[in-house]
């Protein structure tokens, strides 16, 4: 992969991917999940230039260290329970990528993060549900890489750092997860003021400088109501926003999208 000029280095983002396929069935509340889906629809046509490839990281995949998809046709994975029947004949048809895989995994032997290849695993529904709404012609070549167990920031904050240089090869880096992710406090409206204390220092965290940044997100369980929205051992939903964080590099960061969905409030951050 050649490297591009600054002016169209691709941006990395956060996103939330929603319930299950809830962007694909009738919800109640109807229109619960609308504005999360424009967002989602409009996001493509704020890049500088389409996206080469898609490196996303989904926090629906945790292994011990770290494993990159390398499959030329990825299958979907439906990893939900209990939806209508049509959600589980969704397509997504994109193209894995080896080259792409392999530039992932020498990157991160460089830094001294073994990954290993994984030509069996396929994508899970934190990647195909958004990228059906984000990039629809499936035609873009998508890998994607796991989380590592521990759930360690500063060990994401260092793959983020790893990365890096995809940005410049014209590979959009996409971390799939929510903001808040507490399952008994959906649809609680006594989460809301707690959702909203957490979200309020993320933002603030996420536009700090660079060097701030890293030091908040490294220590995000002293955030205000931090363990109330992602509770021990369940953080996986945030880690991606580490990894996304730590690819930024120099860049800063903002808030690009926020709604209060199921009595929570739920953002998206973009850095670049």
């Amino acid at each position: 992969m050649s490297s591009t000029s600054i002016q169209s280095v691709q941006p990395t983002l956060f996103l939330p991917h929603g319930a299950g396929p809830c962007f694909f069935m009738e919800w109640q509340p109807a229109h619960a999940w609308d504005s999360m889906r424009d967002f989602l629809q409009s996001f493509a046509a704020t890049l500088p230039k389409p996206p080469k490839a898609i490196l996303m990281i989904s926090a629906h995949w945790c292994t011990s260290g770290f494993r990159v998809t390398s499959s030329p046709k990825p299958a979907l994975m439906f990893d939900y329970y209990g939806f209508p029947p049509h959600t589980y004949e969704l397509e997504y048809p994109a193209p894995g990528s080896i080259q792409l895989a392999q530039r992932v995994a020498s990157l991160l032997e460089q830094a001294h993060l073994p990954c290993d290849l994984d030509p069996i695993r396929g994508f899970d529904h934190g990647l195909f549900i958004p990228l059906k709404l984000m990039f629809p012609e499936a035609k873009i070549p998508v890998v994607q890489l796991s989380l590592d167990h521990l759930l360690a920031p500063e060990l994401h904050l260092q793959l983020g750092q790893a990365l890096a240089p995809l940005r410049h090869e014209q590979v959009l880096i996409l971390g799939s997860g929510m903001s808040f992710h507490n399952m008994r406090g959906y649809g609680d409206p006594t989460f809301t003021p707690i959702s909203k204390a957490f979200d309020d220092w993320l933002t603030q965290a996420i536009a700090a400088t660079p060097t701030e940044r890293t030091k908040y997100l490294t220590h995000w369980t002293q955030a205000p109501q931090a363990r109330q929205c992602h509770p021990p051992r369940a953080e996986e939903h945030l880690l991606p926003l580490m990894v996304v964080a730590g690819a930024a590099g120099n860049d800063l960061g903002r808030k690009v999208f926020s709604d209060c969905v199921l009595k929570t409030h739920l953002s998206a951050f973009q850095f670049g």
